[in-house]
């Protein structure tokens, strides 16, 4: 498989490179009402607000539910290791923080679509519901070096934290700082 370095699916830019380490965020589909999306497109400074928007905890939230949530870090953890090193994540209340480095022979993309795939399918499920489950789209940003990478865990793994849903970041279920301590 060759990998499309810089490309564009007709929304974000997203870079893809083998053995590259991503930051990987990905929400649900009704994460942000309309209005806000579209002026978080027009922000400059749109990655910040567009977490403090989703932090709010805006649309219907499925990821709150304890099975949906569940099925989804089980999604993450399955190929760790054959097809991709997963480094953090934390799966919030409407949207998911991953870190991964995809291995050889597996895009970045690909790694993404079978995430969002096969948990929407299941999730869709588990709720009795039809219809989009994700955003189309999803933001990554490749890690610049240690030092990049270690604040990118932290911002992951304390944004339960951050915005008030537990008192202490290792009481979040859905998280690898549970699994790294």
């Amino acid at each position: 498989m060759s990998h499309k370095g810089w490309h564009s699916r007709g929304y974000l830019p997203h870079f893809d490179s083998a053995e590259t380490i991503q930051f990987i965020t990905f929400r649900l589909a009704d994460s942000l009402p309309r209005a806000v999306a579209e002026s978080l497109a027009r922000s400059a400074d749109s990655l910040s607000e567009t977490d403090r928007s989703l932090d709010r905890g805006y649309g219907a939230c499925w990821l709150r539910d304890p099975a949906v949530a569940d099925l989804v870090q089980e999604a993450l953890v399955h190929f760790d290791g054959q097809r991709y090193r997963l480094l953090a994540w934390c799966i919030m209340p409407n949207h998911v923080h991953t870190v991964v480095e995809p291995m050889a022979g597996n895009s970045l993309g690909s790694i993404v679509q079978s995430w969002k795939s096969f948990t929407a399918n299941e999730s869709n499920r588990l709720l009795g519901r039809r219809g989009p489950f994700w955003n189309k789209d999803y933001f990554d940003r490749f890690i610049r070096d240690e030092g990049h990478l270690a604040r990118t865990v932290e911002y992951i793994e304390e944004n339960p934290l951050k915005a008030g849903l537990v008192s202490a970041v290792v009481d979040w279920p859905w998280s690898s700082r549970r699994f790294r301590l």
